[in-house]
């Protein structure tokens, strides 16, 4: 009778298990996912292939995803083109200059916002995020002026200075910087520490995740930066690596299609390496900040 009795709860449960309704709403979203993935990785597919295919095969119809017979000749063809190696020392010095001066500037003025009072404190605040709202293309004329005035034009120093401080950044740190606990800067004033010590030992330190994230984020724009390089810059060895890479379409854009992609896939590498190592940190910023107002 008890053996009974446990075999029927037995077949009522495995019912209950085989009556759960299946998580449609989980299921739609990874399939959603999937084909959104799919969509922004098939470009980059096509581009590598291309890069390790001969000119016939880039123009295959339906594209291809995968090279049918891979060789390296394009990538030799553009180090024989143009001066990469000078474009990426270029970019490489460029972006890692903007980044360290922007990871300086932006934290100190993040502090000052987050923590310090001073007299017209939130005004200045409001405006520096309303210099987000401006085009860079309105600030771009003035600014190849002064550079032609100052003996910078044609020099790293005229997109390297004007860069040195970014709006975003002292609101991406700012925001970070309100959701450290004033009490453990209270315990270091209560010790003696002024306003540097608790900054550099206390603040930095526990700001790891967005002073990560603002770097990335930094180096790849101006690793990826076209605009400014193509105003500042005239001569072709201090060019950087974006407007370097159009020398490969050749005049009238004639340029083997292979070749332009082998220097595309070389310029992004490094920049989606970075991505995967620090992928971590990014998440972790963005889901921390802008907790407080």
């Amino acid at each position: 009778m008890t053996t009974t009795v446990y075999q029927d709860h037995a077949s009522a449960s495995g019912a209950h298990v085989a009556r759960k309704p299946w998580p449609w709403a989980k299921i739609g979203s990874i399939a959603l996912l999937l084909v959104c993935s799919a969509i922004m990785i098939a470009p980059f597919l096509w581009i590598m292939q291309a890069a390790f295919s001969d000119a016939a095969a880039a123009y295959v119809l339906p594209p291809r995803l995968f090279p049918s017979a891979p060789t390296l000749d394009n990538f030799y063809a553009v180090f024989d083109l143009v001066p990469f190696g000078s474009f990426i020392l270029n970019s490489l010095f460029v972006a890692t200059t903007i980044t360290i001066g922007q990871l300086i500037t932006c934290s100190m003025g993040a502090y000052a916002f987050a923590r310090l009072e001073f007299p017209g404190k939130r005004v200045l605040f409001v405006v520096l995020l309303a210099t987000l709202m401006i085009p860079l293309q309105v600030t771009i004329v003035p600014q190849f002026i002064l550079m032609r005035q100052t003996g910078l034009y044609n020099t790293h120093a005229a997109i390297i200075l004007p860069a040195l401080v970014s709006p975003f950044g002292i609101f991406l740190l700012r925001q970070y910087f309100m959701t450290i606990p004033t009490e453990l800067e209270d315990a270091a004033r209560i010790d003696g520490a002024g306003y540097f010590t608790i900054f550099w030992r206390i603040i930095m330190p526990l700001s790891a995740p967005a002073l990560t994230t603002l770097g990335i984020v930094c180096f790849v724009y101006w690793w990826n930066e076209y605009f400014i390089p193509l105003i500042m810059i005239n001569s072709p060895e201090l060019q950087l690596l974006p407007v370097g890479l159009t020398l490969l379409r050749g005049r009238y854009s004639a340029g083997a299609v292979g070749n332009v992609a082998a220097g595309v896939t070389m310029a992004v590498i490094p920049v989606l390496i970075i991505f995967l190592f620090f992928q971590r940190h990014i998440i972790k910023s963005i889901a921390t900040t802008g907790l407080k107002g």
